[in-house]
């Protein structure tokens, strides 16, 4: 393995024992926390294993947290479910979003580029008005969850640790088909999609199963998010705030990388929950958060990971050069310790 894997490797794995741990040490608030960093982790890097594998920019992830939440809503209103069961339905809303994500893949991936992102918005405002306008979703007032009856010291640790296996199965998963054929086809796609299929890709029936595996991740957090929220609300369910998110912390951490999307929400969400603590006007943070994006697009495009490693990349070129230099000695036909021309003169003045 190379050195870069054996330490990205052991990064993830030091992250993974100390998630395991939070819970234990008793504080509710910075479990409650860490439910939402979580499921920020999850949806990133699903998001990115679509838009950062292929290269189309969706802003329409909402749409499929949304169906999740009001899958798991709708199923346990009508069969009237409480208590540790409900954790069982996350997967049925994860497979209806998939299920959504067919035919919306397949009207919004016959284009490319901006009209793309304009198709998923378009689409995200319809599936939004139709959660807030018909009667079986609750219309504005939404649909409440059964009461929990459950010890107050320990009531979000399943909700953590749910949180936590749904991120480790999306980020085994994106490294699993980052090193895939299929993960080479994707890439080839962002690459030059043309050409891609010119070599033979079935660049449609890529493209639409890795938007199916996204939404199916950010469906089944979509469950979990409608007991961790306690209602499933239109303005929650289908946020575009959440689309821009998770894509903000896409470009943060590395825009098409493995670890990008986790360093970026791991870097972004602590911080949006201390806004919405510390600034009463939400729109603010929300202003803040768009004047963020904007600057690092701007000036780091391709995030903090691969940056800096440009930087660590080129400065250690660099030393090799030098000390190659200095190996090599002087250049042949030039006297040993000769003083060079300039400062001969310099001296000599």
């Amino acid at each position: 393995m190379r050195p870069a894997v054996i330490w990205r490797a052991a990064g993830l794995a030091a992250l993974l024992a100390v998630a395991l741990l939070v819970p234990l040490d008793g504080n509710v608030v910075l479990t409650q926390v860490g439910v939402l960093v979580l499921m920020y982790v999850g949806s990133a890097v699903a998001w990115n294993i679509f838009s950062g594998f292929t290269g189309y920019i969706s802003l329409g992830a909402a749409v499929f947290f949304g169906v999740g939440v009001y899958t798991v809503a709708l199923i346990t209103k009508h069969l009237n479910l409480t208590g540790g069961v409900v954790f069982a339905l996350y997967p049925l809303g994860g497979l209806v979003a998939a299920a959504v994500a067919v035919p919306f893949g397949l009207i919004a991936l016959r284009v490319r580029r901006h009209t793309f992102v304009v198709v998923t918005i378009a689409v995200f405002f319809i599936f939004q008005l139709m959660a807030s306008n018909f009667s079986w979703t609750g219309g504005a007032i939404g649909i409440i969850p059964p009461y929990l009856n459950w010890n107050a010291a320990t009531v979000w640790n399943p909700f953590y640790y749910t949180a936590l296996l749904i991120a480790v199965v999306a980020i085994v998963l994106a490294w699993g088909i980052w090193g895939s054929r299929f993960g080479l086809q994707l890439r080839a796609i962002r690459d030059d999609e043309d050409r891609a299929r010119g070599l033979g890709v079935k660049t449609m029936r890529v493209k639409l199963t890795a938007f199916v595996i996204s939404g199916f991740i950010i469906g089944t957090l979509g469950g979990l998010y409608f007991y961790y929220q306690a209602d499933a609300l239109p303005q929650y369910a289908f946020n575009p705030f959440f689309d821009l998110t998770i894509a903000l912390m896409a470009f943060l951490g590395g825009f098409g990388t493995l670890v990008g999307p986790i360093v970026g929400a791991l870097l972004l969400e602590p911080y949006l929950g201390w806004a919405q603590q510390a600034v009463s006007n939400t729109y603010a943070a929300e202003v803040v958060l768009g004047a963020l994006f904007l600057i690092v697009i701007i000036f780091l495009p391709r995030g903090i990971l691969p940056t800096v490693g440009e930087k660590l990349t080129a400065a250690r070129a660099s030393r090799q050069r030098r000390a190659a230099e200095r190996a090599a000695g002087p250049p042949p036909g030039s006297p040993v310790g000769a003083t060079p021309a300039g400062s001969a003169a310099g001296g000599a003045s």
